[in-house]
């Protein structure tokens, strides 16, 4: 035995870190037990054990618990030095085990002890007997305790993390169990010894006695018990970390560091799809057929890295203890990401049709087909809206023929959908809510869960193969399945390195912005592909140094009515369609020869479906408005239509006040229609000078507001002038022949191999469109409508970048607002920049038809795989493209007129709604 004098003295004047917050800790440092850094672990668990007073399997459990507790309380990341090295205990706040708030507070960041919170410690109890002494004393048993830590949560509100909780119950609990006087439900911690043990950093007596009264062991016992505790301690760990991992992968990836490989290797987190109780699809003057085939027609894409059979033979990237996981192919979890489902074929029972929202909702006779006339689409596979099989593939380098290829087409990011109580609405040409970049992730750890989880590239072989399939046939499958992995892994990894060393055009470090949910940096994604990732892909090394961060991310625009705009984009950037719709699709992947180690005639040979793109721009724009079938007929759009408000769907929410629209409809006027003009159902619309001709028909020349004045986020404006290229010399881009092509009205010289953004992407996709018709030898007259030679492949003469204001027809259907979805409603939209929320949550959320977006509340806390916006990042600095200023109606009477303030303030939120009530029925 222990002799009980052999323990050093109390001795207060022990420093105790203030990065430690534990009290029980901090008192086992201050009576001497252990040391105020890093502690072995058995000798801190074998302590903690000892100060308990359990005996036998109770005490070998009670080790246990301190084991795993201590291994996880510097965090997952030390998890190794603590095994080895012990416990850090000066270096526990910030850990795992830190409630940031959440707890008793009694003990500051700064090691201090307020007693304001111990006595509302004691408030939560009573008085109590004392056992030892006689006399009564302020206490607090084991059901004051749980009140006590419940309201600790409460008083928190949305810093509480979902672990909280749990983390209590290894706390103030286990102090009553180790401090506690009397037995069973009369057993309270006594307020004074609690006072003493943050104060004075002091046990009662008795736990000293317990701890120094325990036996010696010998240096063999120790070492066998050591080692046996180690073995058990790592299959336990073991265990414990397959099971987290497989069944509460999201909880487990929150706790991970969100910056290095461990959050890698699980799936980011996706939130539930609730279920649907109906669906409608709008009418927008397209038939069924129409809309089916623009939702599944292939425009050249191969945005998955595997061939079209293997995707449907990929695996969800999730481990299961006792089933397998489901196919990355289901609609279901295809959903999780933001697509709305899609029949296999509109040729089928109107049961089937109606469940996807298919059904003829309004019972109207049905607009006449456009795309009987050409190549069908089929999705004989079921997958949702935006997915697409591209056939007949060949490899533009070697000519040789591929396997089919799965791409997402424009309407993966160009159709949208809103949910209100269960049902969904949706519509084509509007925003979609997807999540692009966590599919990337989604199928990449796929992948290498195929190749690296057991039996797991056994059943992919079955699927794709056959099971019949020979050993040297499925090593070969392996193989190439593992050199598409290792690429992915060797360009994430260069892409890392190079934007950890660039700077942006006004010298900030490069950061990506996290898009989620709704929003996607299409113009760097692009710039990304074809400047840099398809030159990889071609054999051309050294172009990483083209890559560019993901900073500047954008709402996905609406496209109705838009081939009749001069300029598509935000940023009015890009007047040619046939340039606007090939870049996109080589954005989204498309097979492209940029490689010189074969025959020259091959450089710019694409798998882009040129003619497809016209088809589907055919769609979108219908008849000429100003040569109707009837002469004195008023003009109107044709093609794809805006979405009217559903509220003949959706209930008395819904309902149109008339008397609010009369209104509305003055203050729009007054307010907006100088920048959006009047509304397009109206003779004012169609006589506006900003019709400006355009071959035998016209164009909208929409209002385009400078920068400076509007003062929204700048950076997607900036994307092309300021991003600079290189290319290589045997490339030959020329942009000078953009002067030849279309004698563009400014010049378009630039250096052989270094160009400016814009003109180097412009080129770049004149050289493959023209490459494309020379190939298919298309005649002169099919070559002139495809390109429609009046729309020039030209940059924007505007001296000054600035963003185009659109007319707001289906305006509604476009939340959130802003070209970068910073603005979740048009509520906030119309109130002052400055009052606008700087944070909310996107995802699978209802929208609300009262303020006409998403309703948000403040500090809301996102649910589990929703994406927070965010205009501030954890460090309070703002964050590149997430601005949530500009466009704001807030100057006085009087005032003059200054950057970022384009209207007047309202007088009263009753005014704002009545122009909001006009707003819904554009």
């Amino acid at each position: 035995m222990n002799d009980p004098a052999s323990k050093p003295p109390f001795d207060p004047s022990i420093q105790v870190s203030p990065d430690n917050p534990c009290p029980f800790l901090r008192g086992l440092v201050g009576e001497g037990f252990v040391d105020g850094g890093t502690v072995p672990i058995g000798k801190l668990s074998e302590t903690i054990a000892n100060a308990s007073g359990d005996k036998g399997l109770m005490k070998t459990v009670a080790r246990v618990e301190t084991r795993g507790i201590a291994l996880i309380a510097n965090g997952f990341g030390h998890i190794l030095k603590s095994m080895f090295s012990g416990a850090q205990l000066d270096a526990l706040r910030g850990g795992p085990l830190d409630k940031h708030g959440a707890g008793s507070r009694i003990l500051s960041v700064d090691g201090k002890v307020d007693e304001d919170q111990i006595a509302r410690l004691a408030s939560f109890g009573r008085a109590y007997s004392d056992p030892n002494g006689g006399g009564t004393e302020p206490g607090i048993n084991a059901s004051e305790i749980q009140t006590y830590m419940r309201d600790n949560l409460k008083r928190a509100g949305s810093a509480v993390r979902w672990y909280y909780p749990i983390l209590m119950q290894f706390e103030w609990p286990i102090l009553l169990k180790i401090m506690g006087k009397g037995e069973g439900e009369n057993r309270y911690l006594a307020i004074a010894d609690v006072r003493t043990l943050f104060n004075e950093r002091q046990f009662p007596a008795r736990i000293n006695q317990r701890v120094v009264s325990q036996p010696v062991l010998s240096t063999c016992q120790r070492v066998v018990r050591g080692a046996l505790k180690l073995a058990a301690l790592l299959i336990a760990f073991g265990l414990l970390a397959l099971v987290a991992v497989a069944e509460f992968p999201n909880q487990v990836r929150a706790m991970l560091p969100q910056k290095g490989i461990l959050v890698n290797l699980l799936p980011p987190p996706l939130p539930t799809v609730p279920e649907t109780t109906a669906a409608f699809w709008l009418e927008q003057n397209w038939s069924l057929k129409d809309r089916h085939w623009f939702h599944h027609a292939s425009q050249g894409t191969a945005t998955f890295p595997v061939p079209y059979e293997w995707f449907m033979a990929l695996e969800q990237p999730r481990l299961h203890l006792f089933s397998r996981p489901g196919m990355m192919k289901d609609s279901s979890y295809l959903e999780s990401f933001g697509f709305i489902p899609s029949p296999q074929s509109i040729q089928t029972d109107a049961t089937t049709l109606r469940r996807f929202g298919y059904a003829n909702v309004y019972e109207t006779t049905q607009v006449p087909d456009w795309s009987t006339r050409w190549t069908p689409a089929e999705n004989v596979d079921g997958l949702p809206v935006g997915f697409a099989r591209m056939t007949g593939v060949v490899d533009p380098a070697t000519g040789h023929r591929e396997q089919d290829k799965i791409g997402l087409t424009c309407a993966a990011c160009h159709t949208g959908q809103i949910h209100y109580q269960g049902i969904d609405v949706r519509f084509d040409g509007g925003p979609a809510m997807t999540d692009l970049k966590k599919l990337e992730l989604s199928t990449g750890l796929s992948i290498a869960y195929t190749l690296y989880v057991p039996f797991r590239f056994q059943r992919f072989a079955d699927r794709v193969l056959g099971p019949e399939a020979s050993k040297t046939d499925r090593d070969a499958l392996k193989q190439k399945l593992s050199a598409i992995g290792k690429f992915l892994i060797d360009w994430q990894e260069k892409y890392n390195e190079t934007i950890e060393h660039k700077q942006t055009w006004d010298g900030k470090q490069q950061k990506d912005t996290e898009e989620g949910f709704g929003r996607l940096d299409a113009l760097n994604r692009i710039g990304n592909q074809v400047f840099s990732q398809d030159l990889a892909l071609s054999g051309v090394k050294g172009f990483e140094k083209n890559l560019h961060a993901q900073d500047a991310p954008v709402s996905f625009p609406a496209i109705w009515t838009v081939p009749w705009f001069k300029f598509a984009q935000y940023d009015a950037s890009i007047e040619q369609p046939l340039i606007r719709n090939a870049g996109e699709a080589l954005g989204v992947t498309a097979l492209l020869n940029l490689s010189d180690a074969y025959p020259e005639d091959r450089l710019w040979r694409s798998t882009v479906h040129i003619r497809t793109l016209g088809w589907i721009e055919d769609m979108l724009r219908g008849p000429d408005p100003f040569k109707p079938a009837d002469p004195s007929a008023d003009p109107k759009f044709g093609g794809l239509l805006a979405p009217q408000w559903p509220s003949q769907i959706l209930g008395d929410a819904w309902r149109i006040d008339p008397k609010k629209v009369d209104n509305g409809r003055k203050i729009y006027a007054e307010m907006c229609s100088g920048c959006h003009l009047p509304a397009v159902n109206t003779k004012a619309f169609w006589s506006s000078g900003h019709w400006e001709p355009s071959g035998d028909s016209k164009v909208l020349n929409a209002v385009t507001i400078p920068l400076d004045e509007i003062k929204t986020d700048p950076e997607q404006s900036l994307v092309l002038g300021k991003r600079i290229v290189d290319v290589p010399g045997f490339l030959k881009v020329n942009t000078a022949d953009l002067q030849t092509w279309w004698q563009c009205d400014i010049p378009t010289k630039s250096s052989p191999t270094e160009m400016v953004y814009a003109l180097g992407l412009m080129t770049v996709v004149d050289l493959v469109a023209r490459k494309w018709m020379d190939d298919e030898k298309v005649p002169d007259a099919e070559r002139a409508k495809l390109w429609n030679m009046a729309r020039k492949n030209c940059l924007n003469p505007a001296p000054e970048p600035r963003y185009r204001a659109r007319p707001l027809n289906g305006i509604w259907a476009t939340a959130p607002y802003l070209h970068n979805g910073s603005v979740p409603s048009l509520y906030w939209l119309l109130k002052p920049q400055n009052e606008r929320p700087q944070k909310f949550c996107m995802g699978r959320r209802d929208y609300d038809p009262v303020t006409v977006g998403f309703a948000v509340t403040a500090d809301e806390r996102c649910k589990t795989g929703e994406t927070q916006f965010s205009m501030t990042g954890s460090d309070g600095k703002p964050v590149q493209g997430n601005s949530v200023l500009g466009h704001s109606f807030e100057r006085k009477e009087g005032e003059p007129k200054r950057p970022g303030v384009i209207g007047r303030v309202f007088k009263d939120d009753n005014e704002r709604y009545e122009l909001i009530e006009y707003l819904k029925t554009l």
